[in-house]
C-alpha cells in the first residue's frame, strides 16, 4: 500500500487548517498514522490518492444509507442544480419534504430543517428552555450532540478521542445549566431531578448511542425517561441523527416503541448534502420563530439542491422497507463472523449491535455507559485499525464510534471482511 499522496497532503493541510482536518477525528490521533485522503467512492468501496481501494463501513458516518454515489439520489442533484443552488426563500421541495418526515417519524408533527445536526441539536435546546421557560438540561456521558456549547460537557466521540471532554471556551455559566448522568442509570437521572426541581427544561439523549460506540439502551430505561419528563413538565428530546432513517423508517423512536417530544435528525436526511433538522409536537413545534417567540434562522436551511437529495432518499426508503430488513441481514452476517472468529480464537471482546449499526469494543466487560466503554484497550484498537486498513478495509478511526452498514454490501463482500477480521485478529492481537 503507498500513501505517498495521501502524505504530502496532509502535511501541506497541517499548513493551512488546525491539525491538517476539518473534523478532529479525522486526523487518526486515536489510532496512529496519517490520515488517508480519498479521492472517489461507488457503491461499498472507496479510493484514495494512491488509488488504494477499501470496502467501507463508514459510510460517511452514516449518511450513505444505500452506498456512495447513489444514481438515484446523483439524479435529484443534478435535476435541482439546473434550477440554480440557492434561493433563500421558500420553495416546493421543503414542503414536500415535511411532509414526508412528518409522515415517517411517530414523533414529529411539524419540523424545521436546518443544515447540519449540530444546528438541529442546538435548536432543539433552545425552544425546550422557551417552551418550558426553564433553563437547564440533562445530558448523558458520552452522548455527543455536535460541538454547541451546551452539549461539550462529558462529550463522547471525538472530545474523548483528543482527551478533552470539556471544551475551553465553554463558559461555566454554560456548564452550570448542563448536567449529566451516565447512560443507562435511570436513578441517576431521578436523582437530578429532584435535587434540580422545576429547573430542568428537557432530556436529551441518543436513544441508540453512536459516539462511544455502538451502546444501546437497557430495558426500561427510555420507558423511565418518558415517565420522569411526562411528571415533571421536561421536553424528552431523541438525537436521531445517526439512527434516524437508519434503524428504521421511523428511527430508534419506532423500533423501540418510546415516542419522544422532539426528535433532531441529520446524516441520512441529506442524503449525503449537509442537512439537519428539528422536529415534535405541534405545540412545541409552533413556539418557533415566526409562529412563536423562539428565534432560529438560516440562510441556507431548505437549501433546494439538499432538499433534493434528501427526499429522494427519504421517499425511496419509505416506499421500499424491505431494505431494511436486507440491510439489518448483512451487518448481522458481519456481526455473526465477527463473533464466532472472537469464539475460534478465544477472545473475548465485545460486540454491541443493532440494525446497521455496531461496534467491535476491545473489553471483555459489558459496554452499557460511557465509563464501560471506556474500559477498551484504545492501543489495541489503534493497531486492529491500521491493520484493517492495510487488508482494505476502513473503518471508523476511533474506538467510540459505531460502524454503519449499506445497502451496498454484499454478502461477498460481508465475507471479506469477516476473513480480514479474522487475519487481523489471529496474526496480530492473539499472543
Amino acid at each position: 500500500m503507498h500513501l505517498k499522496n495521501s502524505k504530502t497532503l496532509f502535511e501541506t493541510a497541517k499548513q493551512f487548517i488546525p491539525g491538517g482536518v476539518n473534523s478532529p477525528v479525522r486526523a487518526f490521533k486515536a489510532v496512529g498514522g496519517d490520515p488517508v485522503f480519498i479521492k472517489s467512492a461507488k457503491g461499498a468501496k472507496v479510493y484514495d490518492e494512491d488509488g488504494n481501494e477499501y470496502i467501507e463501513l463508514i459510510n460517511s458516518w452514516g449518511p450513505m444509507f444505500l452506498g456512495h454515489a447513489n444514481e438515484l439520489i446523483e439524479e435529484a442533484v443534478r435535476e435541482a442544480i439546473k434550477n440554480s443552488l440557492s434561493f433563500g426563500a421558500p420553495t416546493r421541495k421543503e414542503v414536500e419534504m415535511a411532509e414526508l418526515i412528518t409522515h415517517m417519524v411517530p414523533s414529529v408533527d411539524k419540523v424545521r430543517m436546518v443544515n447540519s445536526g449540530t444546528e438541529a441539536t442546538m435548536s432543539a435546546i433552545r425552544l425546550a428552555r422557551g417552551y418550558t421557560r426553564k433553563d437547564k438540561i440533562i445530558k448523558f456521558e458520552g452522548c455527543y450532540h455536535g460541538h454547541g456549547d451546551s452539549f461539550l460537557i462529558a462529550a463522547g466521540s471525538g472530545a474523548a478521542t483528543m482527551g478533552v471532554p470539556d471544551s475551553p471556551g465553554v463558559t461555566k455559566g454554560t456548564a452550570q445549566d448542563t448536567l449529566t448522568a451516565p447512560f443507562n442509570d435511570l436513578s441517576a437521572v431521578e436523582q437530578l431531578v429532584t435535587e434540580n426541581k422545576d429547573e430542568i427544561a428537557a432530556i436529551i439523549l441518543e436513544p441508540v448511542a453512536g459516539n462511544m460506540g455502538c451502546v444501546l439502551p437497557k430495558k426500561g430505561f427510555l420507558e423511565g425517561l418518558r415517565t420522569l419528563c411526562d411528571a415533571n413538565n421536561m421536553v424528552l428530546i431523541f438525537d436521531e441523527v445517526m439512527t434516524g432513517f437508519r434503524l428504521a423508517p421511523g428511527g430508534a423512536q419506532e423500533v423501540l416503541g418510546v415516542t419522544p417530544d422532539m426528535t433532531t435528525l441529520g446524516k441520512i436526511i441529506g442524503g449525503g448534502m449537509p442537512v439537519g433538522a428539528y422536529g415534535g409536537k405541534k405545540e412545541i413545534m409552533d413556539f418557533v420563530s415566526p409562529e412563536g417567540p423562539v428565534y432560529q434562522a438560516g440562510t441556507l436551511s431548505g437549501n433546494p439542491v439538499a432538499m433534493a437529495a434528501g427526499f429522494a432518499i427519504l421517499a425511496h426508503l419509505n416506499e421500499h422497507r424491505n431494505i431494511y430488513k436486507e440491510v439489518d441481514a448483512v451487518s448481522g452476517r458481519i456481526v455473526a463472523g465477527i463473533k464466532e472468529n472472537l469464539s475460534r480464537l478465544g477472545l473475548g471482546y465485545t460486540i454491541n449491535h443493532i440494525g446497521s449499526m455496531f461496534s467491535l469494543f476491545f473489553t471483555d466487560k459489558e459496554v452499557y455507559d460511557f465509563t464501560s466503554a471506556k474500559q477498551s484497550d484504545t492501543s489495541l484498537f489503534g493497531i486492529y485499525f491500521r491493520e484493517m486498513l492495510a487488508k482494505g478495509i476502513y473503518l471508523a478511526p476511533s474506538q467510540f464510534e459505531a460502524l454503519f452498514i449499506s445497502h451496498a454490501i454484499t454478502d461477498d463482500l460481508a465475507d471479506q471482511v469477516i476473513q480480514m477480521n479474522y487475519e487481523v485478529l489471529s496474526s496480530v492481537l492473539v499472543k
